[in-house]
């Protein structure tokens, strides 16, 4: 992700998670790796006319990573996009030599806590009140990589690999 795919994903952003949608300041940090100690990778998937139609975004720290964003668009959601942004972040965090990934999903998003578990993730942990203002929990899900074939990511060509770090 680069600066100028920040307002095509605040049109996604706004779209798929009205209640607790990140801020542009909130994406701008992430891009400048203002954060000290981690560093980030964030792609962008876009379709043939070269519009944004996914995106997803990872922070590691020595041997953790942090699945910290990931999105599809509604009209090419369940073709699987949402696999090959998950199997880039996966594969990111192999290659940055993590032990283990971590992400948090919401209580009641079943469909993405299939798709995380396909993957090899595990439930790990329950964060109460995790997604404000909804005051929805969030369910906390491992990756163990060590005993894991994370590595083994998905045709990513739709992918514009820009990532930080």
């Amino acid at each position: 992700m680069r600066w100028w795919d920040v307002e095509p994903v605040m049109v996604l952003e706004h779209q798929l998670f009205p209640e607790d949608a990140w801020s542009r300041g909130m994406y701008w940090s992430e891009l400048a790796e203002a954060h000290p100690g981690g560093s980030r990778h964030y792609v962008v998937a876009v379709d043939g006319g070269g519009a944004v139609v996914g995106y997803a975004g990872l922070m590691t720290v020595g041997a953790d990573a942090d699945v910290q964003t990931i999105a599809v668009a509604p009209g090419h959601q369940g073709a699987g996009l949402g696999a090959v942004l998950l199997a880039e972040l996966t594969g990111e965090a192999v290659r940055r030599g993590c032990a283990e990934t971590l992400l948090e999903v919401r209580v009641d998003n079943l469909r993405a806590q299939r798709l995380y578990e396909r993957f090899g993730f595990e439930p790990v942990g329950i964060r109460r009140g995790y997604y404000q203002p909804a005051n929805v929990d969030a369910l906390v899900m491992r990756l163990d990589h060590l005993a894991s074939d994370a590595s083994d990511a998905s045709d990513a060509s739709d992918l514009k690999d820009h990532h930080n770090g």
